[in-house]
C-alpha cells in the first residue's frame, strides 16, 4: 500500500472554513502562513501548498497573500517540508516561471513543487487586463507552457515555435537540485485537464469527493498511456473534522456550517467560468465545509473513522493528502496527534480499512 505525505493548504486567501470565526483571524497575512508552515513542519506534514490568485475569489474587497514570493520566503525559513507554489500560465512567460522556480529550488535545496492550475476565475484576468481564453484554449496554452518549462528545468538548449511561444537557444543555469526536476503537480476535472495530467504531470490533484467517485478518477488516469517514464501519482484536497466522537465531530461540522452562513460567495460565483467542470461536479458532491471538494470526502467523525477512511482513500491510489482545517493550528495538531499515528498503525499491522483501531488519546488533542 502507497505510503500518504499528508500536506496543508496554506490560507493564502483566508481561513477553509467559515470566515467569521472568532478563533481564527478573517485575512492571510504572509507571519501568518509563516507560523503556520513552521508549525507544520514541526508536526511532520510533508507538503505546504499555497494557492494562486491575483485577488481574492471570495471577494475582491479581502486580502490575497502573493504566491511566489511568499514560496521563496517559506523556502528559506524551513528545512524539510516540501512547498508547493500554484501557478496559473497566464500571468508568467514560461521561461521567466523557469527561471524563478529555479530560484526557489536553490533556496530550499529541492524542496520546491508547482501546481499547475489553468485558471476558472476570470474578473482577475479582466480586471488585470489579460487576454480570456475559452476552456479547451487555456489547456493548449497549458500545455505549451509545461512543455517549455520542463525542457529548460532540464538544462537544455531550447529553441521552440509553437502557437503561444518562440524560444530560441534558450538555457538557464544553473540547473535544478531537485532530481530530475521540481515535481509537476496538475489539478483540474475536465477532459482536457486528464489528458495533460496524464501527458505531462507527475502528480494529479483531485477535489475532495466520496473514495467511490476517486476510484473512477484514479481508474480512468491509469488506463491512460503516458508521455513521462514514472507512473503517474495522485493527491486529494479534503477538509477535516475529527474528534474523540461521532457525535462532537457532527456538532463541529454544524457548528461550522452555522459560522459560514454568512459568507458572501456571490462575487466568487460571478467570477467563475461556465465551462469549468469543478464547479459542475460540486453540484453532485456538494462540499459541505472548506474549499475544493471541502467535506465532501467525509473526513468528517471520531479519531478511529477519520483514520479508517483516510486509509480507503490510500487503497484508492490516494498518495498525498492536501488539508484544510479550522482553527488551522489547533486542528492540525489534532490530526498530527490522532490521525497520523491511527494511519501508521492500520498501514503496519494490515488491519482491514473498515476495522476499528483503539489508541490513547494525548491530553493536548482534548
Amino acid at each position: 500500500m502507497t505510503k500518504p505525505r499528508f500536506g496543508i493548504w496554506v490560507p493564502v486567501y483566508g481561513p477553509w472554513g467559515a470566515r467569521h470565526h472568532p478563533d481564527e483571524p478573517s485575512q492571510p497575512s504572509y507571519s501568518r502562513s509563516l507560523e503556520i508552515v513552521r508549525q507544520a513542519e514541526a508536526l511532520d506534514f510533508e507538503v505546504a501548498l499555497l494557492a494562486q490568485h491575483m485577488i481574492n475569489p471570495m471577494n475582491n474587497e479581502f486580502d490575497q497573500l502573493e504566491t511566489w514570493s511568499a514560496s521563496a520566503a517559506l523556502a528559506q525559513a524551513t528545512h524539510r517540508i516540501e512547498i508547493m507554489g500554484a501557478v496559473k500560465p497566464f500571468f508568467f512567460h514560461p521561461a521567466v516561471l523557469a527561471k524563478m522556480a529555479l530560484g526557489i529550488d536553490a533556496i530550499s535545496n529541492g524542496r520546491f513543487s508547482i501546481n499547475l492550475i489553468s485558471g476558472w476565475y476570470l474578473t482577475e484576468m479582466e480586471q488585470a487586463g489579460l487576454e480570456i481564453r475559452a476552456h479547451q484554449d487555456r489547456y493548449r496554452f497549458s500545455r505549451e507552457w509545461i512543455q517549455i518549462v520542463k525542457a529548460l528545468w532540464n538544462r537544455e538548449s531550447v529553441t521552440f515555435d509553437g502557437e503561444w511561444f518562440h524560444l530560441k537557444e534558450l538555457r538557464l543555469l544553473p540547473g535544478p537540485i531537485a532530481k530530475p526536476r521540481p515535481p509537476v503537480y496538475l489539478g483540474g476535472e475536465s477532459e482536457p485537464a486528464r489528458a495533460l495530467a496524464a501527458d505531462e504531470a507527475d502528480v494529479f490533484l483531485i477535489n475532495g469527493r466520496p473514495v467511490e467517485l476517486i476510484r473512477e478518477i484514479v481508474a480512468d488516469l491509469v488506463r491512460r498511456p503516458r508521455r513521462q517514464p514514472d507512473p503517474l501519482r495522485f493527491g486529494m484536497a479534503a477538509f477535516v473534522i475529527a474528534r474523540p466522537t461521532e457525535r462532537e465531530a457532527q456538532d463541529e461540522f454544524d457548528h461550522l456550517s452555522r459560522l459560514a452562513q454568512p459568507d458572501d460567495y456571490r462575487k466568487l460565483m460571478t467570477g467563475v467560468d461556465p465551462d469549468v467542470a469543478m464547479f459542475k461536479t460540486f453540484a453532485t458532491a456538494p462540499r459541505g465545509v472548506g474549499t475544493n471538494g471541502g467535506t465532501s470526502a467525509r473526513l468528517v467523525g471520531d479519531y478511529d473513522t477519520v483514520a479508517r477512511r483516510v486509509l480507503e482513500f490510500i487503497d484508492a491510489g490516494i498518495e498525498t493528502f492536501l488539508l484544510q482545517f479550522q482553527p488551522f493550528e489547533r486542528e492540525m495538531r489534532v490530526f498530527a496527534d490522532q490521525i497520523m499515528p491511527r494511519v501508521a498503525d492500520l498501514r503496519r499491522t494490515g488491519t482491514a480499512a473498515n476495522s476499528t483501531v483503539t489508541l490513547e488519546a494525548p491530553t493536548s488533542a482534548a
